[in-house]
């Protein structure tokens, strides 16, 4: 009897299941299951709080000594964590290393609040830059991933940022295949420790793991001429996501050219905006103020008052008005370029860099974001994600010894207390408003094969297809003990017959007799040809249908 595909018990997993490989010399898209389905990335967030670090440290806004304070909130993160108190202050070299190999959250937290001066400022400031490089469904409300409303992000953009990880900060790449490391309060072990060690060229990326996110995995490895990077959203056991991180880069590595053209990819291009304010200063000293005595103040200083006070005319002040719409463009050039040369970025090759653009779509933008009052004597109030020049420390030579991860930290070198630094007004690193990811399903999971179709944005489950238009069709690959076995034969299947499962979705449906692997959503015809081509391939194949 042939059974209605989508109304039979699905079996139980841990959160929806999302998967892309990339070759990481091209960047080019090797294998995509619901890539751009948003999902809870749990700590792969944390590669975007180093991305931001190491961006840091190459701008000179920080060195790896100096010393970031520990706040409350940071040290009551939840495990895993390093230990961090209160009060204590702790060199960003350690942070680094706790946060990329232990996946400390007490760690990350500190970095945050560390270079942007809150959490909240933080985490715009990483959304800011996950637009720079590309990754547009992702969104950050904190720097180490634990779940939180409108914190998500997707398979694809995880690779993505995987690969900037590379390319972008060579120097510092190698903390992710570390097994070990020196946190400073405590020697920490590697939380990617077991899949590092059993698949051969392996050397990163990032492990993480929540309840509603389930096991996750960014990983790069290279064989040869050929690198691969790949991500894993929602495995089932850690066992479960190593083995299908395995499929997908052998997998890869199978189907990844040997000889290419590297392509690398470009510097991030971020907008940052600079806004003057100007006041109309007017003299004091006369019953009557004449129209050469109103003029705009060109010094971020205010002049002190005077013990009088004049009587400004109406033609002193629409003189005044005419004076100052005619200099703003002037002026307005003037504060572009200097805004250009406080933000030059770094000459050091791979390392990221900040272009300034004033574009009037910034302007735009800004209008509707609630308006920020600098400090009173303040003349500008600049956008950008440094801290002010009056906290940063000089920057590193290059052959100093501070300058890596491993190194030992000097005695008596300078250190930055990051403590009470006031962060610039930040309202080009507006957090978006697209919902946070639902809470996983208990009871089912339903994966596309389709590389190119993307969930709606407002649900991290995944839902089979609507069945017009004739797609209440699908295949049965046969019954199986284990769950993970048929998950297995799934995954195999899918990347040998991408051609012909293009459309269709994966399920394990639990019934009675054992576990069933389907492909399901197809049209009848979809159907037939996918059992044919698998029937060649000596692999077990019945269509289902209505």
């Amino acid at each position: 009897m042939i059974l209605f595909a989508w109304a039979m018990p699905v079996a139980v997993i841990a959160a929806p299941f999302a998967a892309f490989v990339m070759d990481a010399r091209t960047g080019k898209q090797i294998y995509s299951q619901n890539a751009d389905t948003r999902l809870h990335p749990a700590s792969l967030t944390k590669m975007m709080t180093l991305y931001m670090a190491f961006n840091a440290i190459e701008r000179g806004q920080v060195r790896l000594d100096s010393k970031f304070l520990v706040s409350s909130h940071a040290a009551s993160q939840p495990p895993s964590r390093l230990g961090l108190k209160p009060g204590q202050r702790i060199e960003l070299r350690y942070l680094i290393r706790a946060a990329a190999v232990k996946s400390a959250n007490d760690a990350a937290t500190v970095i945050g609040e560390g270079l942007a001066g809150s959490e909240a400022k933080f985490a715009a400031q990483m959304t800011q830059m996950a637009r720079a490089l590309g990754m547009n469904g992702t969104q950050f409300r904190n720097a180490n991933g634990l779940t939180a409303s409108g914190h998500y992000s997707t398979a694809r953009d995880m690779t993505t940022l995987g690969r900037r990880l590379f390319y972008d900060f060579p120097q510092y790449y190698s903390i992710f295949s570390r097994r070990s490391a020196d946190a400073g309060i405590a020697t920490v072990s590697s939380t990617n420790k077991r899949f590092l060690d059993s698949y051969e060229g392996a050397d990163g990326i990032k492990t993480g793991y929540t309840r509603a996110a389930g096991f996750n995995l960014t990983a790069s490895a290279k064989r040869g001429s050929k690198r691969i990077v790949a991500t894993v959203l929602g495995g089932t056991s850690t066992a479960h996501r190593n083995a299908v991180m395995a499929e997908l880069l052998d997998a890869g590595f199978g189907k990844a050219p040997t000889r290419v053209r590297e392509v690398k990819p470009a510097p991030p291009q971020l907008m940052v905006e600079k806004k003057v304010r100007r006041t109309v200063q007017v003299a004091r000293s006369q019953p009557e103020a004449s129209p050469a005595q109103v003029q705009l103040a060109s010094s971020g200083r205010p002049v002190a008052r005077a013990s009088t006070v004049a009587v400004v005319t109406p033609a002193a002040i629409s003189a005044a008005v005419s004076r100052a719409q005619a200099s703003a463009p002037a002026a307005s050039r003037q504060s572009g370029e200097t805004l250009s040369a406080s933000t030059r970025p770094s000459r050091k090759p791979n390392s990221a860099r900040v272009t300034a653009a004033a574009a009037p779509a910034a302007e735009s933008a800004a209008s509707t974001r609630p308006e920020t009052r600098p400090e009173e004597g303040d003349a500008t109030a600049e956008t950008a994600t440094a801290l002010p020049s009056s906290a940063r420390p000089a920057p590193a030579p290059r052959n100093d010894k501070s300058a890596s991860l491993d190194a030992p930290s000097q005695a008596g070198s300078p250190s930055l207390f990051v403590q009470a630094v006031q962060p610039q007004p930040d309202n080009s690193m507006a957090l978006l408003s697209s919902p946070a990811p639902e809470q996983r399903s208990e009871t089912i999971i339903l994966t596309s094969l389709d590389p190119e179709a993307g969930a709606p944005a407002e649900a991290t489950e995944i839902v089979t297809r609507d069945g017009s238009g004739g797609r209440n069709w699908g295949v049965s690959l046969g019954l199986f003990r284990s769950q993970n076995e048929a998950e297995q034969l799934l995954l195999r299947t899918a990347l040998q017959e991408s051609a012909s499962l293009d459309s269709a979705l994966s399920r394990v449906a639990n019934t009675r007799r054992g576990f069933e692997a389907n492909f399901v959503g197809m049209t009848k015809e979809t159907a037939e040809l996918a059992c044919n081509r698998l029937v060649a391939r000596q692999q077990s194949c019945t269509v289902i249908g209505p």
